[in-house]
């Protein structure tokens, strides 16, 4: 595992999937790859689902694939803290990467979306909902010096700069 590939996604009334490169940061690809060795997925036939059931919140799926050895797991909850931060962190890296693509077609084709998803970026920043906010510090720096986005988004943009490099 190098921390590359690609998150593929639709958008709601859109016929064509989406697929857009993803990178993880060393410091991110380390916590999965602890937390699925940790699991021993592979190993085991360990049932993550807790005795509670959450089903409103949809249900996460986790698999492995290794040679001819092949598992997925599923569940709306769990118990297992390895289980839930590679569910996390993949849905972490995920909302970045989505975030980043709508914030290029912003900059090309909608300026005026982009105070809005500033905000929206501002917002998972402040719940750690980012997989690295880091690896969005040189889209930020052009976003705040790019006189095609409104003023406000370029003001915004340099705000979190500094929230990010604290």
């Amino acid at each position: 595992m190098n921390g590359r590939g690609t998150v593929t996604f639709e958008r709601l009334n859109e016929d064509v999937p989406v697929t857009e490169p993803l990178e993880l940061s060393p410091e991110v690809l380390a916590r999965i790859t602890s937390s699925w060795q940790a699991l021993q997925f592979l190993d085991t036939e360990t049932n993550y689902q807790s005795d509670k059931q959450f089903p409103h919140l949809g249900t996460m799926k986790i698999g492995m694939e290794r040679g001819d050895r092949k598992r997925v797991a599923e569940f709306n909850w769990t118990n297992n803290r390895d289980a839930e931060t590679i569910v996390n962190e993949y849905r972490k890296a995920a909302d970045q990467a989505i975030l980043i693509f709508d914030i290029g077609i912003a900059r090309e084709n909608q300026p005026l979306n982009a105070p809005k998803l500033m905000e929206g970026l501002e917002s998972l920043l402040k719940r750690n909902g980012l997989s690295d906010p880091t690896q969005l510090l040189p889209l930020l720096t052009d976003i705040s010096t790019d006189e095609r986005v409104p003023l406000i988004a370029r003001n915004h943009a340099q705000r979190l700069i500094k929230k990010i490099q604290k």
